[in-house]
């Protein structure tokens, strides 16, 4: 549905959340309503999301677990107005906080050690990998630039609590890269693949992490996210519909 010429507006989570986002350029898909389902997040738990973009992730989690406090990071001004936008349209602006800052440089207010969950859908390729957008907004999400996943990576383990999660989603083929980041700063990892279909390599992965923790590497069973046809499979459907969680 078209809000204006330049801003659409999109119903997430069965209409629970209404999401703004620009017309052209960066579109949210599934990646941030995912995200947010595998967030083990209760009552009263404090929840930073860096780079928020329009707010699709810090939303629907806000909206499927009440009583959460959410905030958003995002540097770019529009994106971080639609999510706004986004919290007051969807209820939530009493739950949802967005604030525009570089992930380098967290707002001084932003005390170490305060959430109790860290998430991020982050900027998937390094500079020069990939075409740049013509899209302004766009180029910024998805590329890297001054914004690289070790500062992602160091901003959450700074603003996290001892034995706060890490929630990401990535691209499989960057898992490497990830996991290097993650090595010795956090434990717990759990590796959860997004399989497009039954057989198929896996193009995404969520990965969570645990500050201050030791347990071992878990390698967890994938999600098989469209079934015959273009449909998707049952589970995905209760999360992407129902804001059923994805357990990890």
């Amino acid at each position: 549905m078209t809000d204006s010429g330049d801003i659409d507006r999109t119903a997430l989570l069965g209409g629970r959340v209404t999401l703004f986002q620009p017309a052209k350029g960066y579109r949210a898909a599934i990646d941030p309503v995912l995200l947010a389902a595998a967030v083990d997040a209760h009552v009263q738990d404090r929840v930073l999301e860096l780079g928020c973009g329009t707010g699709a992730a810090l939303l629907c989690l806000a909206a499927r677990v009440p009583g959460l406090a959410v905030m958003g990071m995002e540097i770019q001004p529009l994106a971080a107005d639609l999510a706004r936008r986004g919290a007051v349209e969807s209820g939530l602006d009493g739950v949802v906080t967005v604030v525009e800052a570089d992930v380098a440089t967290p707002p001084p207010h932003l005390r170490a050690n305060s959430f109790d969950h860290v998430i991020s859908n982050p900027p998937y390729w390094p500079a020069g990998r990939h075409t740049p957008s013509p899209h302004a907004h766009k180029a910024v999400s998805h590329g890297e630039g001054a914004g690289d996943l070790g500062l992602f990576v160091l901003t959450a383990l700074r603003l996290l609590k001892s034995r706060g999660r890490l929630t990401l989603i990535y691209p499989a083929e960057r898992l490497d890269h990830l996991l290097s980041l993650l090595m010795g700063r956090f434990g717990d990892i759990r590796v959860l693949p997004l399989w497009p279909r039954a057989g198929q390599p896996a193009k995404r992965v969520i990965v969570t992490a645990r500050r201050d923790a030791r347990a071992p590497l878990t390698l967890l069973p994938g999600l098989v996210l469209h079934g015959d046809g273009q449909g998707y499979t049952a589970q995905v459907e209760a999360i992407l519909r129902d804001a059923a969680a994805l357990p990890i």
